[in-house]
């Protein structure tokens, strides 16, 4: 209803101009009134097909065309003709030569679609127009306008601070001796088994297993009955540089789980006992072989904190499981039979208690990685 009053008063004022032989909307009137304006139209999303003459305003469209262009898909125009031939250039510089690695660096081209790219060009020869792109299988046109912007205004990345290891393994060790460990074992303890993940500096996963312990939480904590479990575990722990054994994060103030956390530091120490080589001569410098990983530290690197409570970590396992046999250079490696062994055992709703083996992998894999990050 405003809009229709509008029209029709700023119609009749340029009627009234049109009268008296003026150009403008406005005739310059009498001392005291108005001045002259400038004939302009409005153009916004409501009225700009019909062109309502407004006097004195700037159009929206006149504002943003120096600065964009319109979108590309909106129109009929090639992507070629959306941009300059510097911006063309820049991007088929790219698309031509970069690595897919590279390319996976670009907004919309992770996975499968640098790997399309790679191939079409192996196949077909280097890009010559923007349009050409499209032909790329998994590219369409909205997405490759996506890319494009992307690879003109690429993210800006924010410098990540460096971790210290101190802040997530304890006793405090030489980075110097991490970085020459060619495998660790990563192990985590449940309430009544125990799981490890064997994984080597090439990221591939060697072993990866439980044992139950039935002597685990059952009446008395007896030391004989804990040592009998924890013995027949490390009797079969594969050997390796480092043994990461998880510190879980049990609030002291709980008072509930007071039997829960007595029995993971009984645990956690008769591991540090039984796995720590004894040293005969106390004054030699050599590193300590069991360590521990915060608990609280691998579930923030992988993002399956919610407040101060860690989520499961089953997702997280299953699409490294899955990005083993589809990726070029997966996160992690695994061997075809342990692939074979586990690849239904961590779906939801299956109940079977795979959640200390996701732990131990995924606390493997976050040494290694925080381990790199601290080292750059």
């Amino acid at each position: 209803m405003m809009m229709w009053v509008a029209r029709r008063f700023l119609s009749s004022v340029a009627q009234r101009g049109q009268h008296v032989g003026q150009s403008g909307l406005l005739r310059r009137p009498h001392r005291g009134s108005l001045p002259e304006m400038e004939l302009r139209y409005l153009q916004c999303t409501c009225c700009w097909r019909s062109r309502v003459p407004v006097a004195g305003f700037e159009t929206l469209n006149a504002t943003l065309s120096s600065s964009s262009a319109p979108p590309c898909d909106e129109d009929n125009r090639s992507l070629d003709a959306c941009y300059t031939s510097e911006q063309r250039a820049v991007i088929l510089q790219l698309l031509n030569n970069a690595t897919e690695a590279e390319l996976a660096g670009v907004k919309l081209l992770r996975g499968r679609k640098s790997v399309n790219i790679v191939e079409y060009r192996t196949k077909n020869g280097p890009f010559k127009t923007l349009e050409s792109v499209v032909n790329v299988p998994l590219l369409k046109h909205k997405s490759a306008v996506i890319v494009f912007n992307s690879i003109l205004n690429p993210p800006k990345k924010e410098k990540k601070v460096k971790i210290q290891l101190a802040k997530f393994i304890r006793p405090e060790v030489d980075r110097s001796w991490l970085e020459e460990a060619s495998s660790i074992v990563s192990i985590v303890c449940g309430t009544n088994k125990i799981a490890w993940a064997h994984v080597d500096r090439g990221m591939t996963v060697l072993d990866w297993r439980q044992l139950e312990c039935p002597n685990f939480l059952r009446g008395t904590y007896l030391a004989s009955a804990y040592l009998t479990d924890i013995s027949s575990v490390v009797s079969v722990l594969p050997s390796a540089d480092f043994y990461i054994v998880e510190k879980t994060s049990i609030s002291v103030q709980n008072t509930a789980l007071f039997p829960i956390m007595a029995h993971m530091r009984t645990v956690e120490a008769m591991l540090f006992a039984l796995l720590e080589p004894r040293n005969s001569q106390p004054e030699s410098i050599v590193p300590p072989k069991v360590l521990n990983m915060m608990r609280t530290a691998v579930g923030r690197h992988f993002g399956l904190m919610v407040g101060e409570s860690r989520t499961s970590g089953a997702q997280t396992v299953r699409q490294m499981m899955t990005e083993s046999v589809t990726q070029k250079f997966p996160r992690l490696n695994f061997p075809q039979e342990l692939l074979m062994k586990y690849r239904n055992s961590f779906q939801m709703g299956r109940g079977r208690g795979g959640e200390e083996l996701c732990d131990a992998l995924l606390q493997a894999v976050a040494f290694y990685e925080l381990l790199c990050e601290s080292s750059r």
